[in-house]
């Protein structure tokens, strides 16, 4: 291994190890405290060391939604089911975990911060979500409903409730009544009600 190669691999190893860190004090602290500095120190670092890193401040935080967006996309991975009611019930249990609470109000935050100012590092991040989250839901109607309006309409209001709720949920921490919206929800679409988690 050359010289360069080495300190190119050591610059990514560290990297990556600042970025884990980083995404965690950010679940923890949100993306509003996001400061170099106070961030620096929190994980053991210094901006200088961050800035040549990353590249900016705005690069940090496109390789953190990044980071998210890969924890989001690990979710979507492991939800399988054999049809849309199944995969909206996993999605709520996972949603509605009070272990999850930091990771959903960073991507409530990075949501509402890429409709506000698109053209920043957060631009397209809530587009991306949403294309995400319909692509999980199709996959889960048969092949024939998920290629009509119809199936595309039910998908969309799967995934309007779900985020309604989840706003709910984040706000008021009230996730019995919560809960009893998306069951009635796939009570009234005539599909089979989620057993309670």
């Amino acid at each position: 291994m050359t010289g360069a190669s080495a300190t190119e691999s050591t610059g990514s190893a560290r990297q990556a190890e600042l970025l884990e860190l980083a995404y965690r004090y950010t679940v923890e602290h949100g993306w509003t405290e996001l400061s170099l500095r106070p961030l620096a120190k929190a994980i053991g670092s210094s901006p200088r060391v961050l800035l040549y890193l990353f590249g900016s401040k705005d690069e940090l935080i496109r390789a953190l939604l990044a980071r998210s967006r890969a924890d989001e996309l690990a979710l979507l991975d492991q939800v399988r089911g054999a049809g849309l009611a199944e995969v909206i019930t996993e999605i709520w249990a996972w949603l509605a975990a009070d272990a999850h609470r930091g990771l959903l109000n960073l991507w409530v935050e990075a949501y509402g911060r890429s409709l506000t100012e698109p053209d920043g590092p957060w631009a397209g991040f809530a587009a991306a979500t949403v294309t995400d989250w319909l692509a999980l839901l199709a996959s889960a109607q048969p092949a024939a409903r998920r290629e009509t309006a119809a199936g595309a309409a039910e998908r969309t209001l799967a995934l309007a409730v779900l985020r309604g709720a989840l706003l709910d949920l984040l706000a008021t921490g009230d996730a019995d009544r919560a809960t009893a919206a998306i069951r009635r929800h796939l009570a009234d679409s005539g599909q089979q009600q989620p057993s309670p988690h």
